[in-house]
């Protein structure tokens, strides 16, 4: 797949913890993104966030936060992504999901690499 120009980036964020049947949320999010077919998704650990309970989660060892929060970014054309967001009201019941406009400069995968070289 090829993918440059104008695209959206959705970031849906998350706790560490959260679970969609017994798989934590985040997997199932980027699992299904693949079968989707969308251009890629990558899982982001935080190190210290609050959201709408504004309870701080942090990974500081005083804390010993079990519960940190997790961003899951993926970006694919506008069309592709707006057919993924009723996926993502079925899994996200607590949380944030955000959409941004953004351009794509480089989107290449190692084969593509390699045949480059």
């Amino acid at each position: 797949m090829r993918l440059t120009g104008s695209a959206l980036r959705v970031t849906v964020f998350v706790g560490e913890n959260d679970s969609w049947k017994h798989r934590p949320l985040y997997s199932e999010i980027v699992h299904r993104a693949r079968a989707a077919g969308l251009a890629g998704a990558s899982v982001f650990r935080g190190i210290e966030g609050f959201g709408a309970s504004s309870l701080i989660h942090t990974a500081r060892l005083l804390s010993l936060s079990e519960d940190l929060p997790v961003a899951v970014v993926i970006v694919d054309t506008e069309e592709r992504v707006r057919a993924f967001l009723p996926q993502l009201d079925e899994l996200v019941t607590e949380g944030l999901v955000i959409l941004d406009d953004c351009e794509v400069i480089r989107y290449v995968g190692r084969e593509a690499e390699a045949s480059e070289r």
